[in-house]
């Protein structure tokens, strides 16, 4: 009410505004009854008569407006009647929302927003602080259970969690008291909000006191007055370095020198002057005067008496409420709103002001209330730092928010430390705005306090939400292969691209190793060794054949043949390294197709040189049938049908589904694997068996004729070479599907070096020893002779 009376004061004194007007207080109405209630909550303008008690019907109305009520439950009631005659009522703290209903209030404003701004500026403030684990208290009456439930629906569409929404109010007992703060005391939260007028939460913030609570963040809301001084020690204690939310106020110029001027003789109509006077001296009236004056010092002595001529001095004035101008200033606000619009529709009566409309002109001793209301509610204050402060079509004023630091000194003094403000008129995301390292937080915490359920999941990890419970309560896992998550407390992993893989955090995409089988590592290079040295023996022995082509050894083994199977197993080697290296569309085209056919060839020049053992025997009896196969055309046969049997399947093949490169990432982890896609496996397998078939008769008609008496059988070797060869391949296709990548191409690889070097040694590598180091074997009488 201060601000109030200051504000007539000065536009009194200084008939800037009003030049012909004098304003003042007034509890009265055109037609009402007067109760005890109403006299300490309403402000009327226009008139300096002391009330009447009883009912006033007048058949003009006296009043241009109302100024009130603090409270918002008085001011609905209020504002009710007045609505009806269209009387301007301007609350300068009540923030109910439903007196934003023009229906129901249609004459109502307010200097100050309603809660739901303020309250769904908290939730954005508990989120640009991190607090995602919160409680609230809140006033136990519909208006409470309003706020409160906004507040916590606010809270919760922002993603943080409240753990309790507790009741509080000043009629309710001890017991359920003490159970709300053995709750407050229990809970993990570290940050409380208070959705309560300072009445209803004193109790509580006491038992806080008295239970030792004193670890826990306060976080007032705009229900709250943050007044400290009018609170017991227990209380002050308790919010001590929390935080609350006023509405802005500015400075008024002048205001504390009004304050020590103002003195009870010299306001005597005033209401409010001597509660004033008895709060601040810790006095009492009486009727007798005789009693010692008070002084500031006195204030716990209950004798001491109010005699008018204290003085109020610096250290009243800040003890008192100027340490929270923001009510006042409202106050204040709403006294010069009436007056710009007064003088607004002045302005328009005489003429001065052409923009004015029909509605806004008026006689100055017929001034009508909803003239007033018509011109007010398009009235723009602006502070003394440049705020436009207006009211919106609600009648809501749109101003914002400040976020004050409460600071209390050891010595009682305290102080409400602007460390931000929240702007209605911010862009989206920036409605909040703070200095955290101005905020003095009590001495459990040394930088800004976490309130959280479960602390947050790390980049490479997600949530894992624990069932019946909040959405802040969670447990954290890696993720899992193949997926990353670069940010916190992220719901979901996301797999990475088929050429990425997650580092070892599991936070970022990393390019695959790309893989397959090169000469420039280990495994390739000794490979590609292997195969050219396995070549270059193979060509040695060709050589020693060609120089020894006229030896009995030599020509005994069927020469030409024996050429063309060391020309052909010269092949099989090179054929190999066509497997190493950078997959091609050429090399995965032919790379199966040449080893299948070239070992076909061989086989086939095997089966060959067994079956001319085999005929060669059975002919030389007198009557046998087989002579006319003997001489190179039964070879020449085999050869060829056996060999076009395998390249009639690898063209049907390559023209039904040739096989193609391919980077391959399904089979291993953190690899792109280039390989040769077979197409079509069918072929692949079909090529193999049709290749074992061939050893495997091979291995059978040589077994067969393996102990002919003649000197010149080879079958014996071709058995061994063959069982060598079914051998590897029988193990090659187990080995070559228990393995991926490169090592599928080396098992490949060594099958095809393994098959060939029996080939190579156990049908040539005893003759070229005779040849070599036992040239006296290698003659006809001796072969010949062992036999006989």
């Amino acid at each position: 009410m201060l601000g109030m009376v200051f504000a007539i004061h000065e536009i009194n004194q200084n008939k800037k505004l009003l030049p012909n007007i004098t304003l003042g207080f007034r509890i009265h109405d055109s037609c009402y009854a007067e109760s005890r209630a109403t006299w300490g909550t309403l402000s009327l303008l226009s008139g300096t008569q002391i009330p009447v008690p009883g009912y006033v019907c007048k058949s003009h109305p006296l009043l241009a407006g109302i100024i009130g009520e603090l409270m918002s439950t008085l001011s609905i009631s209020v504002a009710r009647i007045l609505g009806i005659y269209n009387f301007p009522q301007i609350s300068h703290g009540s923030v109910i929302s439903s007196l934003s209903d023009k229906i129901q209030f249609p004459s109502f404003l307010r200097t100050v927003p309603n809660y739901l701004f303020p309250d769904s500026g908290v939730a954005k403030l508990l989120w640009h602080l991190g607090w995602t684990w919160v409680g609230i208290l809140t006033i136990d009456n519909e208006m409470g259970e309003f706020g409160g439930q906004y507040l916590k629906m606010e809270i919760l569409r922002l993603g943080t969690c409240v753990d309790f929404m507790e009741r509080v109010h000043v009629q309710h007992s001890k017991e359920r008291l003490l159970k709300v703060v053995e709750l407050v005391k229990i809970s993990t939260v570290n940050v409380i909000i208070i959705n309560s007028d300072e009445i209803h939460a004193r109790a509580f913030l006491e038992a806080l006191y008295l239970q030792d609570i004193t670890g826990k963040v306060l976080l007032f809301t705009a229900a709250f007055t943050v007044t400290p001084g009018l609170l017991p020690k227990e209380a002050r204690i308790i919010m001590n370095n929390t935080l609350g939310l006023i509405p802005f106020s500015g400075t008024m110029p002048g205001f504390k020198n009004f304050l020590r001027g103002l003195n009870p003789s010299t306001s005597k109509d005033d209401i409010f002057m001597k509660p004033f006077w008895e709060k601040v001296f810790a006095c009492k009236w009486q009727e007798n005067k005789s009693s010692v004056a008070a002084t500031p010092h006195e204030i716990n002595t209950e004798s001491a008496f109010c005699t008018g001529i204290e003085m109020v001095d610096e250290t009243i004035i800040d003890y008192f409420e100027l340490n929270d101008l923001s009510y006042t200033y409202h106050a204040y606000l709403a006294v010069y709103a009436y007056a710009s619009a007064l003088s607004n529709i002045i302005s328009c009566s005489s003429g001065n002001n052409k923009t004015c409309s029909p509605g806004d002109r008026a006689r100055i001793n017929d001034i009508q209330p909803w003239q007033v209301l018509h011109t007010v509610k398009k009235v723009h204050l602006y502070s003394n730092t440049g705020e436009e402060i207006y009211f919106d079509e609600n009648g809501d004023a749109v101003i914002m928010y400040e976020i004050m630091n409460i600071q209390i000194l050891p010595d009682d003094a305290f102080h409400l430390v602007k460390v931000g403000r929240m702007e209605p008129k911010a862009p989206v995301g920036k409605e909040i705005s703070i200095n955290v390292s101005a905020i003095l937080w009590n001495e459990k915490f040394t930088e800004v306090p976490r309130s959280v359920c479960s602390e947050n999941c790390l980049s490479g990890q997600r949530k894992i939400f624990r069932e019946g419970q909040p959405v802040c309560c969670f447990d954290c896992t890696t993720c899992s292969a193949g997926e990353i998550t670069n940010s916190t407390d992220s719901p979901d992993c996301w797999k990475c691209p088929e050429d990425q893989w997650p580092n070892e955090r599991h936070d970022a995409c990393i390019p695959k190793v790309i893989e397959f089988l090169t000469y420039e590592e280990p495994l390739g290079l000794t490979l590609a060794i292997i195969a050219l040295f396995m070549t270059l023996l193979n060509v040695s022995v060709l050589g020693i054949f060609v120089k020894h082509r006229d030896t009995p050894i030599v020509k005994a083994n069927n020469r030409e043949l024996s050429y063309l199977l060391l020309l052909v197993l010269m092949l099989c080697f090179l054929c190999s390294l066509i497997f190493i290296g950078y997959p091609t569309a050429t090399t995965c085209l032919f790379r199966q197709t040449i080893f299948g056919i070239v070992f076909s060839i061989s086989v086939s020049l095997v089966l060959a040189k067994t079956i001319i053992v085999v005929i060669a025997f059975k002919a030389t009896k007198p009557d046998s049938k087989l002579r006319k196969w003997m001489g190179s055309s039964l070879p020449k046969l085999v050869i060829c049908f056996c060999s076009f049997v395998q390249i009639i399947i690898c063209a049907a093949w390559l023209l039904s589904y040739p096989p193609f490169p391919e980077h391959n990432t399904k089979y291993t982890n953190g690899k792109i694997i280039i390989e040769c896609n077979e197409h079509s496996a069918a072929f692949f397998y079909c090529m193999l068996g049709y290749l074992g078939m061939l050893a495997v008769v091979c291995f059978i008609v040589a077994f067969l004729a393996r102990n002919l008496p003649d000197t010149f059988n080879e079958a014996k070797y071709i058995t061994f070479t063959m069982l060598v060869f079914v051998c590897v391949w029988l193990s090659f296709i187990p080995a070559y599907l228990s393995t991926q990548g490169k090592y599928m191409v080396a098992v490949e690889i060594f099958a095809i070096l393994t098959s060939s070097a029996g080939l190579l040694s156990c049908i040539f590598f005893q003759k070229c020893y005779i040849i070599l180091f036992q040239p006296q074997k290698n003659t006809k009488r001796q072969l010949i002779g062992t036999f006989q």
